[in-house]
């Protein structure tokens, strides 16, 4: 029996969100749709136990997951989350967004994901550092520099990255910078890689706004979740004209009409340790953030969070997913009734995961670029496989995420395919 029979999905899972995903791709992939069964089961799953000792002597254990979902295109890549809701499933799903993602921006990968079910802030330093250096232990029998390639996820970082790298390479006795990317500069990191996500969903969405006639000039941006990815996004936005008027994460959200201010509003939000406990604009009620008047709307926080009953209340002209997997496909299909573009994550957030190749590229070849040639790279790619994306929906009259998924399986099962089956 498969231990995906162990698996009770609901209607609002990330795994079950990501399977109707596949299914309604399934009849633009044409005599390669024999293979699509592949995409619907991860190629290997580990659970593993990650027991240390805290800093007052107990010992603690912690459930760990490392989700290996198809390599055919090449290694295993993606991030690590540590977040006390952490799941299988939401790894699994977590994973196959990534082999979508990564084949959709012609990635030599394959999808992994992994995660530990922690709420990191309740750690001291040292028990973070022992909990992901026990981690990587135990998961160091499926990862490697050609197997699969960790990266910072939610509440994952640099200093994480570099005690992952630290840990494999003593376990190896060789240094492998390429084991993970995200890494700190002076351990092999690249640079521009720590805002290369926002800066995809930035540069996603300017392309998306001259296809839709929208002046970035004057535009109105709500954000959710002003992590790493939403507050980079937002910035580039500020810079480009636009007006940051939401905000949300999980201490509030604020509401400026008249627009708020980026670096006293970054400042704020980084030394009061949230929205909602800084000044400036108003604090508004949680749910009423899915009202507010805007022209973009970037969801990047969790996975889920447009339902069918928000998206009949959205009212930007463009929804921008930074998170992976946050609206569900009956929202989809809401907002698609209602003319509401949407740029799905698994092509709006890959700038991510493309510096992370050139980072793994550049550690292979102790050979570094400067962030000037970061950024011309990234953007060339996401334009040019969005414009991949775009045409691909014009022809066969699809949504962005359906023509994104086409584009991506066809490379996929192509790959399936022509490597064939051993033994």
């Amino acid at each position: 029996m498969s231990y995906l029979s162990y698996l009770t999905p609901t209607a609002t899972s990330p795994w079950h969100t990501y399977l109707a995903q596949v299914d309604r791709v399934l009849p633009y992939l044409g005599s390669l749709a024999r293979w699509s069964e592949t995409l619907k089961r991860p190629k290997r799953a580990l659970i593993v136990d990650v027991p240390i000792e805290m800093d007052d002597g107990s010992v603690a254990h912690f459930e760990g997951f490392r989700v290996q979902h198809n390599l055919s295109r090449g290694p295993g890549k993606g991030g690590v989350r540590y977040h006390p809701d952490v799941t299988l499933e939401e790894v699994m799903a977590l994973s196959a967004w990534m082999t979508v993602k990564c084949a959709a921006v012609n990635l030599p990968y394959g999808g992994a994901k992994g995660g530990i079910r922690v709420d990191p802030k309740k750690l001291s330093m040292k028990e973070l550092e022992r909990m992901t250096r026990r981690y990587t232990s135990e998961i160091g029998i499926i990862i490697g520099p050609q197997r699969d390639i960790p990266a910072p996820d939610m509440n994952t970082n640099a200093q994480i990255m570099a005690w992952m790298m630290d840990t494999y390479s003593m376990n190896t006795g060789t240094t492998a910078t390429g084991v993970v990317t995200g890494k700190p500069i002076h351990l092999g990191g690249s640079l521009g890689r720590v805002k290369a996500t926002g800066r995809g969903v930035f540069v996603t969405g300017r392309e998306a706004a001259r296809r839709i006639g929208m002046n970035l000039d004057g535009a109105r941006v709500a954000v959710q979740g002003m992590g790493n990815v939403g507050a980079s996004a937002a910035e580039l936005f500020v810079q480009a004209g636009a007006k940051l008027v939401a905000m949300q994460d999980h201490t509030g959200t604020r509401v400026n009409p008249g627009g708020f201010e980026m670096a006293s509003t970054m400042g704020a939000i980084t030394h009061d340790a949230g929205i909602g406990n800084v000044k400036g604009g108003e604090l508004i009620d949680n749910e009423a953030f899915w009202d507010v008047d805007c022209d973009i709307l970037v969801p990047a926080a969790l996975e889920g969070q447009i339902t069918p009953e928000r998206a009949r209340r959205i009212k930007a002209r463009l929804v921008l997913e930074g998170a992976n997997g946050p609206t569900l496909p009956e929202a989809d299909d809401v907002l698609g009734e209602r003319g509401v573009l949407v740029v799905p994550d698994v092509i709006c957030n890959a700038g991510g995961v493309t510096v992370s190749y050139f980072e793994w590229v550049q550690d292979f070849s102790s050979f570094f670029w400067s962030e000037d040639e970061i950024n011309v790279r990234l953007d060339k790619i996401m334009v040019d496989a969005l414009k991949k994306i775009w045409d691909t929906a014009d022809r066969h009259k699809i949504s962005l995420r359906t023509a994104t998924f086409a584009v991506a399986c066809e490379r996929i099962l192509i790959a399936r395919e022509e490597r064939g089956l051993y033994p």
